[in-house]
């Protein structure tokens, strides 16, 4: 085995060895916190696994087995990744109203492993045969079962401590780490095999690895002491009625996902419901909450932006590093571990950094680190066109540029994704509080589409990606986010004061019930672009 995969091997054992031992330790506690939360770090990190492992895949699954053409299959990566981001708000309410979020964990995980062992099966490749409809019901479940597992896992967490626990900030740092630890061994060991001995091998071990997540919570049940249940008593009826639920939203998605104007459309109809909602609402509140929410409505809308070009790594990026670069013989898909050890690595820093700005009196305002971000972004596509551009059109692209452009992006990343969540819950009133971060996550969904649209464009014409049309759009799509980037900048001061900061402690409306778990994840510096939903 390459080296590579081996060290991935071998930190994973380390990890299970590790969680052995706090696992069979007779204290209630493990490293002072409660075992629960490392009963719930091993089910999330196997949950990543297998998500971000079958994400590296896609779309070379896509192209290569199932055959369709460069422009469709970033279309249909988009409308996938987008559909994960919406499911989440069905799958939250109905643990918040009626299953609880341990029931509603269990049944994503079946969901998800259902979905992802359906992805080995891999039938002759091509449209025509039946196979590509177990496909699109392999995509369908995994969608639906983050739904139900992504929105409420985290939720878990913070319900192992009271509200203030000092050891919040530190539980939510170790539960993180977890995502993204299996993230990074996920796309290693799940791209390789699958790149190098068979699509059905990859995707096996994907579905393995979420069935590991499921035994996990389930078999150590009791350390989770007795958080999440249902909010009141449960019938057997109602409960199996909420899983048909669940299931028949599987072929609701079936039918979604091979759609894909379906869904653009949906998401514009009910985006601009949506928008013209939250104005609404907005127009009866107070000057000073009215200000506030005319800011979330500006950095809101600013998601899109982002992540079309930060979701570019799983489809056209991922194409052209398999295509267009001197990888050394390393298989394309696990490039895609970049950005989680990048994040695993830069977090903590950030996190830091923004401390000591803060306590100088510098750190940069919520509006003007979106600026950062979105500068950051757009210079990470020209640093790789110039790198691609700088040995010539006829020779592969350094390797060094994947590197750099992964690394600017999560720089970017973890200037606007914490941010952002701190920001939506620290300024949105508390009647609100749900459906702004509801809108967050759906704006972040409408970027994933966007993503997918832009991945189309560099099919060109025809369909085929072409190294230089794609250079062309991420030089386009480059100097534009810059542009926006500046105008964001400034223009944040303005924003900054819509927030009305100095008297948002005085304002008993945003005294809002869990803005202290979701404010754990800026403060613990690492990944949370749709892992608190």
């Amino acid at each position: 085995m390459p080296i590579i995969p081996s060290i991935a091997v071998g930190f994973l054992a380390v990890l299970l060895v590790g969680g052995g031992y706090a696992a069979t330790t007779r204290s209630p506690e493990f490293a002072g916190h409660p075992k629960g939360l490392y009963v719930l770090f091993f089910a999330e990190m196997w949950e990543r696994f297998s998500y971000y492992g079958m994400r590296a895949l896609l779309i070379f699954y896509l192209t290569k087995h199932w055959l369709f053409d460069d422009s469709k299959a970033n279309l249909i990566y988009g409308a996938y990744t987008s559909l994960v981001y919406i499911t989440p708000v069905l799958g939250g309410y109905l643990a918040d109203r009626y299953l609880g979020q341990r029931k509603a964990v269990v049944f994503g995980g079946v969901l998800l492993a259902i979905g992802h062992l359906l992805m080995a099966v891999e039938g002759d490749g091509g449209q025509a045969g039946f196979a590509i409809n177990i496909f699109w019901l392999a995509l369908s479940f995994i969608i639906v079962g983050s739904g139900f597992l992504k929105a409420n896992i985290s939720v878990i967490v913070g319900q192992l401590y009271p509200r203030t626990d000092i050891r919040r900030d530190g539980a939510y740092t170790i539960f993180y780490i977890g995502i993204n630890v299996g993230a990074a061994i996920g796309t290693i060991l799940v791209g390789y095999l699958g790149e190098t001995y068979g699509w059905g091998y990859g995707f096996g071990l994907a579905g393995i690895g979420m069935l590991g997540g499921l035994l996990v919570f389930i078999g150590f049940k009791p350390l989770l002491l007795g958080r999440g249940e249902a909010p009141r008593v449960l019938t057997k009826t109602v409960e199996w009625s909420l899983y048909g639920i669940g299931v028949a939203a599987t072929a609701v998605i079936w039918m979604l996902i091979q759609y894909q104007d379906v869904i653009q459309t949906l998401l514009i109809v009910a985006g601009v419901g949506l928008l013209g909602y939250v104005l609404i609402e907005s127009f009866k509140l107070h000057p000073h909450a009215r200000d506030r929410m005319f800011a979330v409505l500006f950095l809101i809308a600013l998601n899109p932006v982002f992540w079309g070009l930060f979701e570019q790594a799983g489809g056209s990026l991922n194409l052209y590093t398999d295509r267009y670069v001197d990888r050394q013989g390393v298989p394309a898909s696990l490039f895609q571990s970049i950005n989680p050890i990048y994040i695993v690595l830069l977090g903590p820093i950030f996190a830091a950094l923004w401390v000591a700005l803060g306590r100088r009196g510098a750190e940069p305002s919520a509006p003007a680190k979106f600026g950062l971000a979105l500068l950051q972004v757009g210079l990470a596509f020209l640093v790789f066109v110039w790198g691609a551009h700088s040995v010539g059109p006829e020779v592969a692209t350094p390797v060094l540029f994947v590197f750099l452009v992964y690394f600017l992006q999560t720089t970017g990343e973890l200037c606007l994704s914490p941010v952002g969540l701190s920001a939506m819950n620290r300024l949105a009133p508390k009647h609100l509080a749900s459906l702004i971060m509801g809108a967050w996550f759906y704006m972040t969904a409408a970027g994933n589409f966007v993503a997918g649209k832009i991945g189309e464009a560099t099919g060109g014409e025809g369909g085929a990606m072409t190294k230089e049309g794609t250079l062309a759009v991420y030089n386009t799509i480059g100097w534009w986010t810059i542009g926006i980037g500046v105008a964001v900048l400034l223009v944040s001061p303005l924003v900054k004061r819509l927030m009305h900061l100095d008297t948002l402690a005085d304002d008993a409306d945003h005294a809002m019930a869990g803005e202290a778990e979701l404010a754990e994840p800026q403060a613990a510096g690492v990944r949370t672009r749709g892992e608190t939903r």
